[in-house]
């Protein structure tokens, strides 16, 4: 493996594994092929424009032609899929979106790397494949059981992907990650929405009675996870990366408002989400058998996450106050609170 094909690469996570390879990989190359969204930023990747080994490229998973040149231009050996429609909202608002990018989008880069004979197609999953887990932890082997369009659409992406491995051969692993935060995250997920609504002294919109459980993983241990898999994981498995611990929504959104000294009247519960599952927990044992490790809690994650927004506005104002982000803020919260 030498040149990284990175779709979705100008996201938060994939923007991260870019920083991460070409930091610790100085003979690697990486071409960012994305689309640009409303959640894909090349401000994301400012601090290595100038490097020569890192180039962008706009254009969308779903074209097979753009991918296919891509692939021949940068000689591309190994993609790396990051490229997805991602938030469960969204999902349950226009769940067609998710349907082309996160299968038929798999499938086109499936193709190209079978074309190709590229060494390696790996691609990045969620812990939300499996459902609500009320009790134990969710292992690789567990059946699928998909509750919302977003859920739904990664399944299919992963079970193409190993179909392609067992019918083609196509050398494929899959990691299926806990909920990321980190830098550069787009302020419709939970922690930089909090984050950045107690920065303004505004509301925190949180669903239900807050209870529900969620493993907050530091995006950089999530990179360290997948780097261990594309160098040492087993052709066609599936490994679980998170910290292999969860905590209550309510008691991030609080950990939030402690960080910043600021008052917990802030939280605003509202009418919960369809289908909204209760709680996702992760076994991590097999991916520690590969020499990895979680780095940070999920409270030393959230605090780190916290600071960098603060310290980081120039990033995130521009976004809030943009009319994309306020239709759908407006779309998603307006109405739905719940009187005390």
């Amino acid at each position: 493996m030498r040149n990284f094909m990175i779709t979705g690469g100008a996201g938060f996570i994939g923007s991260n594994f870019v920083r991460y390879l070409l930091d610790k990989y100085p003979d690697y190359h990486v071409l960012v092929y994305d689309k640009l969204t409303y959640a894909g930023n090349l401000d994301n990747l400012l601090d290595v424009h100038d490097e020569p080994r890192y180039a962008f490229m706009r254009g969308d998973i779903c074209d097979a032609a753009a991918v296919d040149q891509a692939v021949r231009d940068y000689q591309i050996d190994t993609i790396v899929n990051f490229a997805a429609a991602t938030h469960v909202d969204r999902s349950l608002m226009e769940p067609d979106e998710f349907l082309k990018t996160d299968v038929t989008g798999t499938y086109v880069l499936l193709e190209a790397a079978r074309s190709h004979g590229l060494e390696r197609y790996h691609q990045i999953g969620t812990d939300e494949v499996y459902g609500q887990v009320l009790e134990g932890r969710s292992t690789e082997e567990d059946r699928l059981h998909t509750r919302s369009p977003y859920s739904a659409s990664k399944a299919g992406g992963d079970l193409m992907c190993i179909a392609y491995y067992t019918s083609f051969g196509v050398p494929v692993t899959i990691t299926r990650g806990s909920n990321n935060v980190g830098p550069y995250q787009y302020p419709e997920k939970v922690v930089p929405l909090f984050t950045t609504n107690a920065l303004d002294d505004k509301p925190l919109p949180i669903y239900g009675d807050g209870k529900q459980m969620r493993d907050y993983q530091y995006v950089l241990d999530h990179c360290e996870g997948i780097d261990a898999v594309l160098h040492h994981g087993q052709l066609g498995e599936i490994y679980n990366v998170g910290t292999g611990s969860e905590m209550h929504n309510i008691d991030m959104a609080h950990l939030i408002l402690d960080t910043l000294g600021k008052p917990r009247s802030l939280i605003q519960p509202i009418t919960d989400r369809p289908g909204h599952d209760r709680r996702y927990a992760l076994d991590v044992s097999k991916l520690k058998t590969l020499g990895w490790q979680s780095r940070h809690t999920c409270a030393e994650a959230i605090e780190l996450t916290v600071r960098w927004y603060a310290q980081n506005q120039w990033w995130w104002r521009k976004i809030k106050s943009g009319e994309h982000y306020q239709a759908y803020y407006q779309q998603q919260y307006a109405g739905r609170e719940v009187k005390s």
